[in-house]
């Protein structure tokens, strides 16, 4: 892995809801990342745009605020950044065969703060 331990990976952490965000944000920080957070995907987009250094993009997918879901937002984001792994996450079911970018994965709400840890790093290994 390129990373030194000084240097955490960066995770854009993209969830409208602010208790599922405070919690994800703390759990991924207990973990050794870095997180920016983004309460819906037109404030992603403005990070992506002014960083260079977003190790990987984790997005809710029913957002209703800003232009669009985060189904949109992860294909946007891999045909944009393609080298920023995207991780989406939803309880409102599992995609389908369109809604998500080659290369993303998907894990259902409620999941256990370990499997999210466990993805993210295995996800950021890969891509390094």
């Amino acid at each position: 892995m390129s990373e030194s331990p000084s240097d955490p990976p960066v995770v854009l952490l993209v969830e409208d809801d602010g208790l599922l965000l405070m919690e994800a944000a703390d759990t991924l920080a207990d973990a050794g990342f870095t997180v920016v957070e983004a309460s819906h995907a037109d404030k992603a987009l403005k990070v992506l745009e002014n960083r260079d250094d977003v190790g990987v993009l984790m997005t809710d997918v029913d957002m209703p605020q800003g232009s669009m879901d985060g189904f949109a937002l992860a294909r946007l984001v891999a045909h944009r950044w393609p080298a920023i792994p995207v991780l989406v996450v939803s309880g409102m079911g599992t995609p389908g065969p369109n809604d998500m970018p080659e290369g993303a994965r998907f894990i259902p709400k409620p999941y256990e703060p370990t499997t999210l840890v466990r993805t993210l790093r295995a996800f950021i290994q890969r891509a390094a």
